[in-house]
């Protein structure tokens, strides 16, 4: 029997939850359909967004011969007989999961063929691509980040799909709560919808039956369904806040949770935005803790997380490089911008090589003469910003 989480899989955009920003009314996705063309992209987003939802939807629409491949799991041969399919029948698009796991013997395979339009990419990948894809496929397509399902998305998925369900009696406040239990993954909430429905004697599902089959605890709701950001925005304010206490425990909210990657990825900000120059050595402490994460694994990966984030929340804090730079980027936000002066532009004869200069340093034009007297770092009070100004003042004087 198929689970319902593929025979309910959406034939059209119109049908899918969520991503309004790509499928709504006058959206990329939905234009493209609507012009009845298509471009080579990556869809990147978390496990049960939508990704292969959103593919084979944009393929049904438009009625075009396509096959389903695993970077991972399909051989080379898979994917010869796939460029010989679409020679053909002259186009074919290839839905390919786990992209970012596409070794170098397939990319040259397929590279040529996408360049030349033959075979139009759809890759999907839970990672980055901007950091896990080849730039060469990179290159090549345009890369659509998926937002975050909210519980109210979900919860409006799962009313849709308790219509297949025969005889199936169950209350909003346990939709409500399979919502919030599948942290965004609207696959797993069908998976516990469905699994509740026929661990039951007589399809009526309660809250009981869901715990028996994921006995997890919702840790944090809220009406808008933004529980899973505020507790990411909790944790960042009370590291913020050098509160080493709420911090630890907003952790211990997340880690219960399981999503790692939002934990990582916040981190890394923090890291810079709000630690940034008065404990420089953080980033790469972080990335650290990162790494030994993904190396041990969970329950042990909680270790170095523990330890990593304690340190965050007692570290001096500094946003005077992140405040500098949001100050350039307003000016140029408003139309600040002027040439570059010539004395550094490309090789000119007149421009003076510090490294030639005793402590590094000569004095010369780099801003735009409109920009000339700006100034957009201001250092805070800690001790390696003041020994960077110290630095700084020996050099000039």
């Amino acid at each position: 029997m198929e689970l319902l989480a593929n025979t309910l899989r959406p034939t059209k955009l119109k049908d899918i939850i969520g991503q309004d920003h790509l499928i709504g009314q006058d959206a990329v996705m939905s234009n493209l359909v609507k012009n009845k063309r298509l471009f080579s992209m990556i869809l990147w987003g978390k496990p049960g967004t939508g990704k292969t939802s959103i593919a084979t939807a944009i393929v049904n629409e438009l009625k075009m011969p396509y096959r389903m491949l695993n970077a991972t799991i399909n051989n080379k041969t898979d994917f010869d007989i796939v460029i010989e399919e679409a020679k053909m029948e002259g186009q074919m698009i290839l839905i390919m999961d786990e992209i970012h796991r596409l070794n170098k013997d397939k990319q040259d395979l397929l590279l040529p063929h996408i360049e030349s339009g033959l075979i139009t990419l759809i890759g999907l990948t839970t990672s980055n691509p901007y950091y896990s894809i080849n730039p060469a496929i990179r290159s090549r397509v345009q890369i659509f980040e998926l937002k975050d399902l909210t519980s109210q998305d979900i919860k409006k998925g799962l009313k849709r799909a308790i219509k297949n369900l025969d005889n199936i009696k169950i209350k909003d406040d346990v939709l409500e709560y399979i919502a919030e239990l599948s942290n965004g993954d609207f696959r797993n909430a069908l998976n516990t919808l469905e699994m509740s429905y026929y661990s039951s004697s007589d399809y009526n599902i309660t809250l009981d039956n869901v715990k028996k089959i994921n006995n997890k605890p919702v840790l944090y709701t809220d009406k808008n369904g933004n529980g899973h950001y505020e507790l990411l925005s909790a944790l960042q304010k009370s590291i913020r806040g050098s509160d080493v206490n709420a911090a630890i425990y907003y952790l211990a909210l997340l880690l219960e949770i399981g999503d790692l990657d939002s934990i990582f990825r916040r981190l890394s900000v923090i890291a810079y935005e709000d630690i940034g120059l008065a404990n420089p050595g953080i980033g790469p402490k972080v990335h650290a803790a990162i790494e030994a994460v993904k190396l041990v694994g969970l329950p042990e990966g909680r270790i170095p997380l523990s330890v990593i984030v304690t340190e965050m929340a007692l570290s001096p804090k500094s946003n005077s490089a992140y405040m500098a730079l949001a100050s350039a980027t307003e000016d140029i936000k408003k139309g600040l911008i002027g040439d570059i002066p010539e004395v550094i532009k490309g090789h000119s004869k007149e421009y003076k090589y510090p490294h030639d200069y005793p402590k590094y340093w000569v004095k010369q034009q780099y801003l735009p003469d409109n920009l000339i007297d700006r100034v957009y770092y201001h250092a805070k009070n800690n001790k390696y910003e003041e020994s960077l100004a110290k630095i700084d003042r020996e050099r000039k004087n």
